[in-house]
């Protein structure tokens, strides 16, 4: 068992280690990719900021404290957190095949995360989505990029 602001805590944690990540990977990649990091920086930033929000929302102070069930895949995102080492100049691949594996790792954690959020003004469902968009972006513009080349 876990809480929710324990869960919130960790995202957050997650958002900011990807921020840095892809914010010093920046000037690394080529530039057939470079719009996809720049991207995802600007988008981690936002989550992080939305979850710090979130998270000191008076009206929710009491459905944070409440125990929730451990998310199977808690081990795994938690992990997450800590970002790889990547040579000093990652080809576009590596980079693209990281990203996508980071975001289909978040969309599943949201997923369960808001499966075991109680009643209240929590909704997390809206939330579960953003990863699923990103990889999609990622897949369908980020490997059509290296196509191209």
């Amino acid at each position: 068992m876990t809480t929710l602001e324990d869960m919130l805590e960790i995202a957050a944690s997650f958002e900011e280690s990807a921020l840095n990540f892809y914010a010093g990977l920046t000037p690394k990649v080529g530039k057939k990719v470079r719009w996809a990091v720049e991207e995802l920086a600007a988008e981690e930033q936002q989550h992080e900021e939305m979850l710090v929000t979130l998270s000191a929302r008076p009206d929710i102070a009491s459905q944070v404290k409440v125990s929730i069930a451990t998310p199977a895949s808690d081990g795994r995102f938690s992990d997450a957190v800590h970002i790889p080492d990547l040579v000093e100049r990652p080809d576009d691949q590596t980079v693209l095949q990281w990203a996508m594996g980071r975001e289909h790792l978040a969309m599943e954690h949201c997923r369960n995360l808001a499966n075991g959020v109680p009643a209240g003004p929590i909704n997390l469902n809206p939330a579960v989505g953003e990863p699923g968009k990103h990889l999609n972006k990622l897949i369908r513009e980020g490997f059509s990029q290296l196509r191209s080349s």
